[in-house]
C-alpha cells in the first residue's frame, strides 16, 4: 500500500493511496478461503467445496468486505504514520475501479490545530465574594414561613388574604356540568387557583351568605366544553378563616426537618451563601475564558465550528422568528447577526480545544466521586423527583456523558486557576449578581427572567 500526501492546507489534509492488484486480490483470496472451510453445499462435505464455486457465489459480497478492510487501513495508515488527530471523520473518494488494477482512492482528512497553552501563572484575575445579607435570611424564612401558614375561623366579611370554606354548584345554560360542584372547598382570596372573576366576587361575604357568583371561562380553559363560555355558580360561604404566617420558632423548623430555629436559620444561611459562591465562580471563569480566548488564537477545524453553530443558530433563529430576541441582537440584519453568532461558536471552539488540551496534557480525569457529585447536583434541581433522574441518567449512557464534559471542563478551570494569581474583592450581593456593564438592578427587575436569546449568547462567550 502506498501513502502519499497531495495536498495540505491548514487543517486539511488530503492523501492518495494505492493499493495493489496483487494485494487486493491476496486479500480477496484469503477472505474466500476462509469462507470455503466453512460453508455448506449441497452434494460436498465442508470444507470440500470447489473454489471456483465458492469464488462464484460469495466473490461479490467478499470485495465490499475487502474494500472497506483496505480503505480503513489506508486511513490508518495516513493518519498514524504521522501523528495526526482528525478533527472528525475523514472522507473517502474513490476513483475509476477495474478489475485487475491497483485500487485507488483519496483520503480527505481534517485535523486537530497544534495548541501551544500560555503560562497561566502570568494570568491574574479579581475574584468578586460577597457576604450574605441578614435581611436576605431573614426574607428566606418570613416565606418558609408562610408556606407553612396557618388560619383561624373569624366573625367577619371576607377580605384579600382571607381563605373561604365555601359549597357551590356550577351551571351552564341552567345546567349543571361535571366537575362544577364541590362541599366544603377551602379557597384563598387572591390566589388566582379559580376561575378570573370568582374570587373577587367572594371578598366581603360572611359565613351564612349566598351568592350568584357568574363567570367567563378562558379561551385557553381545559375543557374544550367549557373554554371561552360563561357559567354561574351558586355559592354558600360555610366559613371565613383569617390566616397568618406560621411563627418564626422551633415548631417551624421541625416542620422542615430542622431541630431549631437556629439549625434552620443556618441552614438558609447556608444555602443563599453557596447561590452566591456560585454566582462568583461563574463570573471568575468567564473572566478566565475572556483571558484565554484573548491569549490564544490558533485556527479551529471548520467542521466543528459548523457543528457548533448550526447548533446555536437554530437556537437563535428560533428565538428570532418568535420575536424573542433583545433589543441589540433584534436591531441588527440576519447576515450580520450570524457573522456575530459565527464568530461566538469560533470562540467556544478554540476554548473547547484549548481546554480540553490542557487536561490531556495535564492528566486532568473525571473521578466516579466526580460524577455522584455531578449526579447530585443534577437530582437537587428536582425536589422529590430525585430517583427519576438517577434512573434516566442510568439507563442513558450518552446524557451520562455530556454530564461528564462539563464537569471535566470545571476540573480544568480549577488546574488553571491554581496557577493563576487570583485576588479576592469584596462586593455587595448586588453587585455580584448583575452583569458586567449593567447597573445595579432593583429587586423587581431581577426577578425578571432572563431572555433565551441572551442567556444563548451568554454561554457562547
Amino acid at each position: 500500500m502506498q501513502v502519499t500526501e497531495t495536498n495540505s492546507d491548514g487543517l486539511k489534509r488530503e492523501f492518495k493511496i494505492v493499493v495493489p492488484a496483487s494485494q487486493f486480490q491476496a486479500r480477496m483470496e484469503g477472505k474466500l478461503v476462509e469462507i470455503a472451510r466453512t460453508i455448506r453445499m449441497p452434494g460436498f462435505r465442508p470444507g470440500k467445496v470447489p473454489m471456483p464455486m465458492v469464488r462464484k457465489k460469495y466473490a461479490g459480497s467478499v470485495m465490499g468486505e475487502v474494500l472497506e478492510a483496505v480503505v480503513n487501513d489506508g486511513v490508518h495508515a495516513a493518519i498514524s504514520e504521522r501523528s495526526l488527530r482528525p478533527a472528525a471523520q475523514p472522507k473517502v473518494e474513490f476513483g475509476e475501479y477495474a478489475e485487475g488494477k491497483d485500487i485507488e482512492f483519496t483520503v480527505q482528512v481534517e485535523v486537530m490545530p497544534e495548541i501551544k497553552a500560555m503560562d497561566f501563572a502570568t494570568v491574574s484575575l479579581e475574584r468578586e465574594k460577597a457576604d450574605v445579607p441578614e435581611a436576605e435570611i431573614d426574607e428566606a424564612l418570613k416565606r418558609i414561613a408562610e408556606r407553612s401558614e396557618q388560619s383561624e375561623p373569624v366573625e367577619r366579611a371576607a377580605q384579600a388574604g382571607d381563605v373561604v370554606v365555601i359549597d357551590f354548584v356550577g351551571r351552564q345554560d341552567g345546567i349543571e356540568f361535571p366537575g362544577g360542584s364541590a362541599e366544603g372547598y377551602s379557597l384563598k382570596l387572591g390566589s388566582g387557583t379559580f376561575i378570573p372573576g370568582f374570587e373577587e366576587q367572594l371578598t366581603g361575604k360572611a359565613a351564612g351568605d349566598k351568592a350568584l357568583v357568574q363567570v367567563t371561562f378562558p379561551d385557553a380553559y381545559g375543557n374544550e366544553a367549557l373554554a371561552g363560555k360563561g357559567a354561574e355558580f351558586d355559592v354558600t360561604v360555610k366559613e371565613v378563616r383569617q390566616t397568618k404566617a406560621a411563627a418564626l420558632d422551633d415548631e417551624l423548623a421541625k416542620s422542615v426537618g430542622m431541630e431549631t430555629i437556629d439549625a434552620l436559620k443556618q441552614a438558609v444561611k447556608d444555602e443563599l451563601g453557596r447561590e452566591l459562591d456560585a454566582i462568583s465562580r461563574q463570573k471568575l471563569k468567564r473572566k478566565l475564558l475572556d483571558v484565554l480566548a484573548e491569549s490564544h488564537d490558533f485556527p479551529v477545524p471548520a467542521s466543528l465550528a459548523d457543528q457548533e453553530f448550526d447548533a446555536v443558530w437554530k437556537q437563535v433563529d428560533e428565538e428570532r422568528q418568535a420575536g424573542r430576541l433583545d433589543a441589540e441582537d433584534a436591531a441588527k440584519s440576519e447576515d450580520d447577526l450570524k457573522a456575530d453568532y459565527r464568530k461566538l461558536s469560533e470562540r467556544r471552539v478554540r476554548l473547547g480545544l484549548l481546554l480540553a488540551d490542557v487536561g490531556r496534557s495535564n492528566n486532568v480525569t473525571v473521578t466516579q466521586e466526580d460524577m455522584n457529585r455531578g449526579l447530585l447536583n443534577e437530582a437537587r434541581k428536582f425536589p422529590g423527583q430525585e430517583h427519576l433522574v438517577f434512573q434516566y441518567y442510568k439507563s442513558n449512557p450518552e446524557a451520562l456523558e455530556g454530564l461528564k464534559a462539563p464537569l471535566f471542563e470545571d476540573k480544568v478551570v480549577d488546574f488553571i486557576l491554581e496557577l493563576a494569581k487570583v485576588t479576592d474583592t469584596s462586593v455587595s450581593p448586588e453587585d455580584l449578581r448583575k452583569e458586567p456593564g449593567e447597573a445595579a438592578p432593583a429587586a423587581a427587575e431581577e426577578a425578571k427572567p432572563k431572555k433565551k436569546a441572551a442567556a444563548k449568547k451568554k454561554s457562547a462567550e
